[in-house]
């Protein structure tokens, strides 16, 4: 028996067209406001960097925003429905380390290359044009996968609760997305990652406390803990201990848990959208904004899965569930429709409204990043590195714009070709290690160390993608004598191909590195990375470039103090996210996992209320701390608005004199100067 739809067409096309152009004039409105008040003149340095002057609190909330795909509140749902209580935190876990360890090399990008905009153009400055071209490629790889998980999984979720064809939602969902990126750029992009997390982690707050608290049919952890032990002996778990969903031992799990881990660590480290973040961090913020980022962000997968795929294990067997008297298809599953039917269940067309809502949250903020993460590579990679050098700011903005615009065209007509190929989100999810993961440890060394010669970069993630190719499609034809979509899919063949991929460049670097003869590398021809050239901007708006959101040219002195605080701060990341990341993957799970430990009811209602204030944190520390860090300028901003709205003083536009704001502290932040009327 098929599952029915919980809400009309309506709905669906109502949320993503009216709320799709609702953010984006709210985005056009903010980018106005930040240039009339603010002085954020929009140059090509502007759109891909935001001024590199965000504080911890906006890239805290970005890292967030970005890192919640449609994948990890599906996906997660989905482990949690096969594995039981093991699959959220093994999601979690698995996917928050690569965060933790991204802040060390984002503050060596920060150190070694002040001025890059890509992490390509790092790359181009150590070693040349073929390791450049290489990276460029497994770079929009990379982009290209995650944009596709993003509208495959976001677009069945869509059309699963609202009967809207998935072609249409496949192109519908970016088109606000492509309005406020083109006129917002990168900003714009940490605004609307801000406001789409804050609406985000309500809703999860909501999901959490209705099924452990208020809900008729389950509301409170003890009720779920008996569905659980229910649905146990009705349907054991091959491979759990006992067969229980109420344990970390799942032999299944932590297969998952490894494919996890090893594709995640591609879809961060050589994900452009991240360095774009690093990059537009002051260089005070960079650490604490991706500790805060990467600490928030656990909770989310953990607690989202723990509640809704416990949820669907526990009301599947209830006239409420879409798919009673049966249980989910591995199909619907991968799809990643535990989440959307277990929200039907427990809150009827509220809760598919607002699984719909956090699922267009995540799905766009996360393409907005895709998008700019693309564009800076075709304009500053490609276009200026390769087609015109010489490029002024308004060639760049304009080639920033089609890109945009033509990537997200691209995407959509790609995410179609895979619909009717049937290929679904998680496939895409756990395949995608095997492609990209074998450029994760040259494209790292490169920050970190001289000796790693052009060879042994541009060489060993070609050789690394050739190794795990044939890793994944042998054990595939091994396990079960074919290369069907579902045999490529499953766990065994996924678990050779991405650990082929992650650990094979582990040979062949140093064979490269000292069979051609080590680099023994400066770091100097890094620091020589030009920022875009705005100056034609500027002019055209009457604006002096100095006196512009991050146009001020550094001086030595101020140069030298901010490698001081960056060099402070990669000596404190070092350590600390090594410590986070032997918690996360070692102390928690592991002593659980060996003694095979099943849950205790006790313990459970322990685990499901960390798992709640840990949200409630992450609401405090993505949610309401950006807010609390800006405030000046926000009621700075406000005041005037309201004089200018009132006619209490005149506001002259882009070619106003302006000066450094308030507790800006030195961040480059400028407002203009307002004068009294007639004076």
């Amino acid at each position: 028996m098929g599952a029915t739809v919980a809400l009309d067409q309506s709905y669906g096309y109502g949320i993503v067209l009216g709320l799709g152009f609702a953010f984006a004039f709210a985005m056009i409105l903010t980018t106005f406001i930040l240039r009339r008040y603010n002085s954020e003149l929009q140059t090509s340095e502007h759109f891909t960097t935001a001024g590199r002057t965000v504080k911890s609190g906006l890239v805290g909330s970005a890292v967030v925003s970005s890192w919640t795909w449609a994948a990890t509140l599906l996906q997660s749902s989905g482990v949690c429905y096969r594995y039981g209580v093991s699959g959220p935190f093994w999601y979690a876990s698995g996917a928050t380390v690569q965060i933790l360890l991204f802040a060390t090399l984002a503050i060596e990008l920060k150190r070694r290359a002040p001025n890059a905009h890509t992490f390509l153009e790092v790359i181009r400055a150590r070693y040349g044009t073929g390791a450049h071209v290489v990276f460029m490629v497994f770079g929009l790889v990379t982009n290209i996968l995650v944009s596709l998980m993003l509208i495959v999984g976001g677009s069945a979720t869509v059309s699963a609760l609202t009967g809207m064809h998935a072609i249409a939602a496949i192109y519908l969902l970016p088109l606000g997305v492509v309005m406020y990126t083109i006129v917002g750029g990168l900003k714009a992009t940490f605004l609307t990652d801000w406001a789409h997390t804050f609406i985000l982690l309500i809703i999860i707050i909501i999901f959490s406390l209705t099924t452990y608290a208020s809900s008729d049919t389950l509301g409170s952890p003890s009720v779920v803990y008996d569905a659980l032990v229910a649905a146990s002996e009705r349907h054991p778990v091959e491979g759990n201990a006992d067969g229980s969903y109420l344990t970390m031992r799942s032999k299944e799990g932590a297969i998952f848990f490894v494919i996890n881990i090893v594709g995640n660590f591609g879809t961060v480290f050589l994900d452009n959208g991240y360095y774009n973040k690093a990059i537009a961090a002051s260089p005070v913020h960079a650490l604490p904004g991706y500790l805060i980022g990467g600490l928030s962000w656990f909770a989310i997968p953990w607690l989202t899965a723990t509640t809704m795929g416990l949820a669907a294990l526990s009301l599947e067997t209830n006239p409420l569930f879409p798919t009673y008297p049966d249980r989910m298809s591995d199909a619907a599953v991968s799809e990643g429709l535990v989440l959307p039917y277990a929200a039907v269940a427990l809150l009827g067309k509220g809760g598919a409204v607002a699984t719909l809502l956090i699922i267009f949250m995540a799905v766009t903020s996360a393409t907005s990043a895709e998008l700019i993460a693309v564009s800076s590579i075709f304009t500053y990679d490609f276009y200026r590195t390769y087609i015109k050098p010489d490029a002024p700011g308004k060639q760049l903005i304009w080639i920033s714009h089609c890109i945009v615009c033509a990537y997200a065209l691209f995407i959509s007509s790609f995410s179609v070709g895979l619909w009717y190929a049937g290929i679904s989100m998680g496939y895409l999810y756990v395949m995608m290690g095997c492609i990209i993961s074998s450029a994760v440890l040259p494209a790292t060394l490169t920050l970190i160390w001289p000796k790693q010669n052009k060879w042994a970069a541009s060489l060993s993630p070609v050789l690394g993608l050739i190794v795990a190719l044939v890793a994944w499609l042998v054990t595939a034809k091994k396990d079960c004598g074919s290369l069907s979509v579902a045999c490529t899919g499953s766990n065994n063949p996924m678990l050779a191909g991405n650990v082929t991929a992650l650990l094979s460049p582990i040979i062949f670097i140093p064979i490269l590195t000292y069979g051609f003869g080590p680099q023994n590398y400066d770091w100097k021809s890094m620091m020589d990375i030009r920022k875009g050239d705005d100056h034609d901007l500027a002019a055209a708006a009457g604006v002096d470039l100095e006196n512009t959101t991050g146009g001020h040219v550094e001086t030595t002195d101020e140069a030298a103090e901010e490698q001081r605080k960056l060099l402070r701060a990669g000596k404190i990341s070092k350590t600390t996210t090594i410590v986070m990341t032997i918690a996360f993957l070692v102390l928690w799970p592991l002593p659980m996992y060996g003694t095979a430990y099943i849950f205790s009811k006790p313990f459970f209602t322990g685990w499901v209320t960390v798992g709640i204030i840990w949200i409630f944190c992450s609401f405090i520390a993505v949610g309401l701390f950006p807010v609390f860090e800006g405030r000046k300028t926000l009621i700075r901003t406000a005041k005037y608005i309201y004089l200018d709205l009132t006619g209490s003083r005149s506001f002259k536009t882009a070619g106003t004199t302006v000066h450094e704001a308030e507790g800006s502290s030195g961040s480059g932040q400028v407002t203009p100067k307002v004068d009294e009327k007639g004076q």
